[in-house]
């Protein structure tokens, strides 16, 4: 099984909460000192997840940023590049190793900076029992944050105001809804790349297991349907409608 490496950098500063304020999907706002992670993105001009992440505040005006390895050079730059009129500093990127760990007697798949905790197996294995989807470097710009399901996890905040590719993600949510979202499946044969498609089926994450693989994929209910695989269950939060909800 093919796993997947993660890094962490430090934004920090006067400015760091307003900086990322515009430029995370969550309302950094509403985040407070913690030792957990709060799932986000940084979306596109076209409303697409640019770089999927994790963020906490870990101290007064101080946030730490987990993200893919293969996507953390690109993150620097761009924050980097909009961070240039703030108040801001950011640390080099380091390691930091995905473990699962138990909070009120749920496993929750998080990061630690001790390379001794590291289980990226079954980091990966619960990830996607949860619906917990990573982006990596063959996946940037594909998929729109309401169709991984990001919204019912927290990760969207949709009265916060503007910030990257906010008007399309809120048009979406507000005027539409996605006619393709995230599901859990299992299959037989190889495990697919990520970023590929089986027939009209987009692979977002894939694990092996005995007997085939895994995965979360971004579908029309439809094109599950007349497929080979078998839809396997997400969380209670992750089992209902994308859409918005009917006032």
């Amino acid at each position: 099984m093919s796993t997947v490496n993660f890094q962490q950098l430090t934004v920090s500063g006067d400015d760091s909460s307003k900086f990322l304020q515009n430029q995370l999907t969550v309302n950094t706002k509403k985040l407070s000192v913690s030792d957990s992670y709060q799932p986000s993105a940084i979306a596109n001009t076209k409303g697409r997840i640019e770089f999927g992440l994790w963020i906490r505040q870990s101290a007064e005006n101080q946030f730490d940023i987990v993200t893919s390895s293969d996507c953390v050079e690109g993150l620097l730059a761009h924050l980097k590049k909009y961070g240039a009129f703030f108040k801001v500093d950011f640390s080099a990127p380091t390691d930091i190793y995905p473990y699962v760990a138990e909070q009120d007697g749920t496993k929750v798949a998080t990061f630690s900076d001790n390379a001794d905790d590291s289980q990226p197996e079954a980091w990966m294995s619960e990830s996607i029992a949860s619906g917990n989807f990573w982006i990596v470097a063959d996946t940037q710009g594909q998929f729109q944050p309401q169709e991984l399901r990001l919204h019912q996890r927290g990760g969207v905040d949709y009265d916060k105001g503007c910030y990257l590719g906010q008007e399309v993600i809120a048009r979406i949510y507000f005027k539409a809804s996605p006619k393709a979202f995230l599901h859990r499946v299992k299959g037989t044969g190889d495990v697919p790349a990520v970023g590929d498609s089986l027939d009209k089926i987009k692979v977002v994450n894939a694990i092996a297991t005995d007997d085939g693989f895994e995965a979360l994929v971004v579908a029309r209910p439809e094109h599950i349907e007349t497929s080979e695989l078998e839809v396997l269950s997400l969380p209670e939060p992750l089992q209902g409608s994308v859409a918005r909800p009917e006032s």
